[in-house]
């Protein structure tokens, strides 16, 4: 036994999203120094509150697209804070270079391209400031098109009359942009947009951003660059068109921040109770039984014991393969790779273990108690097929203590709280097994469409920091690195969980019909047993048989009278208490989303090179993040009001 201390090995910490107009925007011109000043002194204030949150939380990263304007403004400031900064760039950064240092020339152009420097003094200024503030950050560079976006944009600067070459730039440039502002997004707690709100139609510009922020939920704080020692605070797409608030509201964005880096709920300390055993509990495997005996599995009767599997053996074990399918990725980030295996699989393999164990004792406690209380009536009628009346305060006795037991098991596992434990525990588990490959691809979940229960919040806080620490891998998305991702890490394990749902929703099928058949016979042997007495009691009448028949067999036949409806009725509680019938159809729904996601995956793979995008791989990662986060609120919809309960 360990108790394997895995959540303190990473800090929350605060994610802020930049955004606003570029230097060439009259707004942004009229105002640049007053800009400047006025994000200096948001950003003192957001570094104040983060550094006053218990626990010594005051890490702050801000994510820019590194536009030039406001974007690198912010940078600027973040580094001179010691912020990280992280950049979604939506091109390689060569060509990202180049398009923001704006070459006059074709030449010019090209050869920033290149990595070569510019010939035009100005040219070669904006890209060495451009260089000087990428060099101290991490990028994730959307490269994927850069030979069609490159392409487009040497055609229209040699050609500035060929209109369709601009505008198919223009349109690709604004569909990159715009993606690389949701990767920015969706790893953000807080928006700051410095917008003056007149455009907000044209993809990846500010006003875009900011309503697809809203739209995702994330807070955008609105600076208007006119007044920007004057901001306010925007939750719902709906208040662009209401009136900006009169002064800032300091406690609000302290607010914000407090919730997006605390969970009241939850501490390291708190988990440090949580114990991981290398085993299941050997009391608590009936459960299990149960799903064995009626899902017609071999080895009804066998050793139910499971071994799970260790933190610190997964990444050479069931993880191998993942493991080294990222570490052959094509210019694969090492840290993110080195961050999966040593911490993430073993956070998975943590709090997949403990909620096994707490699923064991919470699952098989209640179907022990139906059997303790099936128990407890037949005991309790036994003395009158054997005639020992007259001990009968030996059965009374055994059927006190069975009651006794339900009892006791009732009331450890309500004081244990093994129901809620195991809710937050495997809910933790789901999210970090889908994690890797999210995270080889840089997609995550927006911190505002997180599920968000009545009580029991921490596991979403958990898995969101705990995949946010490692962060956007330091990678080049180059079509290649796509197809080896998916193929490599992402399809094995969207067809490993396609295969485990099917059968899953198999053998919880069989168990539920089995139960339901074995219920079934214990009341059609009940009514058995009355009609043989009422046989028996007229045949005796009609003297067809002897009369002391009856009288001699009606203790037996009260006895399994009563028997067979108590244990009928348990068999059918255990049923009701398992709803394996509405599980079964719930891994068939999550088995049928992954296999039309493992279906598209293969045509992505399969299909022509220049359909093989992020933009595609993306959208197929939120599919299977999607289809998670329902299952996981399918399945609690189904458990989250049974407790361990008396049986009634």
């Amino acid at each position: 036994m360990s108790a394997v201390p895995i959540p303190a090995r990473w800090q929350a910490h605060l994610s802020l999203g930049i955004t606003g107009h570029r230097a060439s925007n009259p707004s942004f011109c009229a105002h640049a120094e007053a800009i400047a000043g006025g994000l200096a002194a948001l950003f003192g204030e957001i570094d104040a509150i983060a550094a006053s949150l218990p626990g010594a939380r005051g890490a702050v990263r801000l994510h820019s697209l590194l536009v030039d304007g406001t974007d690198q403004v912010a940078a600027d400031l973040a580094l001179a804070r010691g912020w990280e900064l992280v950049v979604p760039l939506p091109f390689g950064a060569d060509l990202n270079l180049a398009i923001n240092a704006h070459p006059p020339t074709p030449a010019d152009a090209a050869a920033l391209c290149r990595g070569a420097p510019a010939s035009d003094p100005d040219t070669e200024a904006r890209a060495q400031a451009i260089r000087a503030i990428t060099g101290r950050a991490q990028l994730f560079e959307l490269a994927d098109r850069d030979a069609e976006v490159e392409a487009l944009w040497l055609a229209s600067l040699a050609d500035p009359d060929d209109r369709a070459a601009g505008r198919a730039f223009e349109a690709l440039v604004s569909d990159n942009v715009a993606l690389a502002g949701r990767v920015m997004i969706e790893r953000t707690d807080l928006v700051v947009a410095v917008w003056d709100g007149k455009v907000s139609n044209l993809p990846g510009g500010t006003g875009h951003t900011v309503t697809a922020a809203l739209a995702m939920g994330t807070p955008v704080l609105l600076i208007d660059p006119a007044l920007p020692a004057s901001w306010t605070i925007l939750t719902r797409p709906e208040e662009l068109g209401q009136p900006r608030a009169a002064a800032p509201d300091p406690a609000r964005l302290a607010a914000i921040i407090r919730a997006a880096v605390l969970s009241e709920e939850w501490s390291a300390e708190m988990l440090e109770h949580e114990k991981w055993h290398a085993r299941s509990a050997r009391g608590f495997g009936f459960y299990r039984r149960i799903e064995r005996l009626f899902g017609g599995e071999p080895g009804a009767f066998g050793a139910l014991g499971v071994t799970y599997e260790a933190p610190d053996a997964i990444a050479g074990g069931s993880g191998a393969a993942l493991v080294a399918a990222s570490a052959a990725l094509p210019g694969g980030d090492a840290r993110v790779i080195a961050r999966l295996a040593g911490e993430l699989l073993p956070m998975f393999a943590w709090a997949d273990g403990i909620a096994s164990r707490l699923a064991d004792a919470y699952r098989s406690g209640m179907s022990i108690n139906f059997v303790l209380a099936a128990l407890a009536v037949i005991v309790g009628l036994a003395f009158l097929p054997a005639g020992l009346v007259e001990v009968k305060w030996v059965f009374a006795t055994v059927e006190l203590l069975l009651l006794g037991g339900i009892l006791l098991l009732t009331a450890a596992g309500s004081r244990l709280g093994w129901h809620r434990r195991w809710f937050e525990m495997r809910r933790v588990a789901e999210y970090l097994r889908h994690a890797p490959g999210l995270l080889l691809l840089g997609v995550s979940r927006p911190t505002g469409r997180w599920p968000r229960g009545e009580r029991g919040e921490w596991p979403e806080h958990f898995a969101r920091h705990a995949l946010r620490a490692v962060g956007l891998p330091r990678v080049r998305m180059t079509r290649e690195y796509l197809a080896a991702a998916l193929a490599g890490a992402v399809l094995p394990h969207v067809a490993a969980q396609r295969a485990y749902h099917e059968a899953k929703a198999h053998r919880l099928e069989q168990v539920h019909h089995r139960l339901d058949r074995a219920a079934e016979a214990c009341f059609a042997l009940a009514v058995v047993s009355v009609l043989a007495y009422l046989m028996l009691k007229l045949g005796g009448s009609a003297g067809l048989v002897p009369e002391h028949w009856s009288k001699a067999s009606s203790p037996l036949i009260t006895f399994l009278a009563v028997a067979f409806p108590t244990l009928g009725a348990n068999l059918a509680g255990i049923r009701y208490f398992g709803d394996f019938e509405r599980f079964a159809a719930i891994s068939q729904v999550v088995a049928e989303k992954l296999s039309e996601i493992e279906t598209r995956i293969g045509l992505l793979l399969t299909g022509a090179p220049q359909a093989l995008t992020y933009a595609a791989a993306a959208d197929l990662m939120h599919a299977l993040d999607e289809a998670v986060v329902e299952e996981i609120a399918s399945w609690q919809a189904v458990f989250g009001a049974k407790h361990l309960a008396l049986p009634a």
